[in-house]
């Protein structure tokens, strides 16, 4: 005997089949984004661990990235200058150049200039206090093009030092990535 059911209602829990199919759904499409995602390698970045636990860091006092990085490692931070009693580092990490650079790109004619090219370039090398060289003299950049408007210098002003502020936060993300790299300080 046939009889008729309202379109959308399951005669066993009462759901309406809309709803159970979007929890199916849900959940379907829950399952399948977390095997595509881990099957692809994906990993949240986790912190990064180093394989020294002190470090050194020169030149201290010139360039911008140095100064990061010896915020970045803070209590690890020791001085080059062995004083009796206190710790030697385990590596030392020169600076060898930083230099930030503002060209003009993009002229007009009537020899305006419209556009700008930032550029961040840091070389380093790490290396132990006995002079082994862990990374050799490796060169790290970055760049940025900024348009150039003469109504509004002030705020084109503030916006380069935002770039450069951005390139130095990356360049000093790339150098801690390369420090991470090295997994062991016996291996030459």
């Amino acid at each position: 005997m046939w009889y008729f059911e309202p379109r959308g209602v399951d005669r066993c829990n009462d759901m309406p089949l809309t709803l159970r199919g979007l929890r199916r759904r849900t959940a379907l499409a829950a399952a399948v984004s977390a095997v595509a995602l881990a099957g692809c390698g994906f990993k949240l970045r986790s912190s990064q661990s180093f394989a020294f636990q002190t470090l050194a860091v020169t030149p201290e006092k010139n360039g911008q990235v140095a100064a990061d990085l010896i915020r970045y490692f803070g209590n690890a931070i020791v001085p080059l200058v062995a004083t009796p009693g206190a710790p030697v580092p385990q590596v030392i990490v020169d600076i060898l150049q930083d230099v930030r650079e503002k060209t003009w790109w993009v002229s007009m004619p009537p020899g305006q200039v419209r556009e700008f090219q930032l550029k961040i370039r840091i070389q380093f090398r790490m290396r132990t206090p006995d002079g082994r060289e862990l990374i050799a003299p490796t060169e790290i950049s970055q760049q940025r093009d900024i348009s150039f408007n003469e109504s509004a210098v002030l705020a084109k002003e503030a916006e380069e030092v935002l770039l450069f502020r951005d390139m130095q936060a990356d360049l000093l993300q790339q150098l801690l990535r390369r420090l991470a790299a090295v997994k062991s300080l016996n291996t030459p």
